[in-house]
């Protein structure tokens, strides 16, 4: 059972103090869950507006900037399993945004395109994660994002370790 006095100091604490006591570790974790639903509840007003989900832009912008690209080269950049992404890409396929070629140089492995649908949705700008993005790194100095993106990657690649 709780004493009074921390029944008394939970009554008049407020969101600050109560973000002071969670440390760094749990601050951290409270700032990357706040980015993990914004990018869920983003994704599925994307979904609704546009059409395709985040990570589905995130695949067609990266087909856009490398036409021709594998599914293998593509889940690398993503840095997921090329088994995740066969879902991505075969619903895309289905919808008219890419088109899968047989490779020139190597006839067993698929590459990926833009088609005419996919190019429209590769130069969409407003209402997207991206958009988003940008707004965000246009109020950060360029020294602060780099450091960022490191810590989050460093974090990305611990927790593939842990996988």
């Amino acid at each position: 059972m709780k004493d009074s006095a921390t029944t008394e100091r939970q009554k008049g604490a407020t969101v600050e103090d109560d973000l002071l006591q969670l440390g760094e570790i749990l601050g951290f974790m409270r700032v990357v869950w706040a980015v993990d639903h914004g990018l869920h509840s983003t994704s599925k007003r994307m979904s609704a507006a546009l059409g395709v989900t985040g990570p589905q832009r995130l695949v067609i912008r990266i087909v856009g900037k490398f036409p021709g690209i594998s599914a293998g080269r593509l889940a690398d950049i993503l840095h997921v399993h090329k088994s995740t992404l066969t879902g991505v890409l075969r619903r895309l396929e289905e919808r008219g945004v890419l088109e899968r070629k047989h490779d020139s140089t190597d006839g067993r492995r698929a590459v990926f395109d833009l088609t005419a649908r996919g190019r429209e949705l590769d130069a969409q700008r407003a209402g997207t994660v991206e958009a988003a993005v940008r707004r965000a790194l246009a109020r950060v100095p360029a020294e602060k994002i780099l450091i960022a993106q490191a810590v989050l990657q460093v974090l990305a690649t611990e927790l593939e370790s842990d996988g």
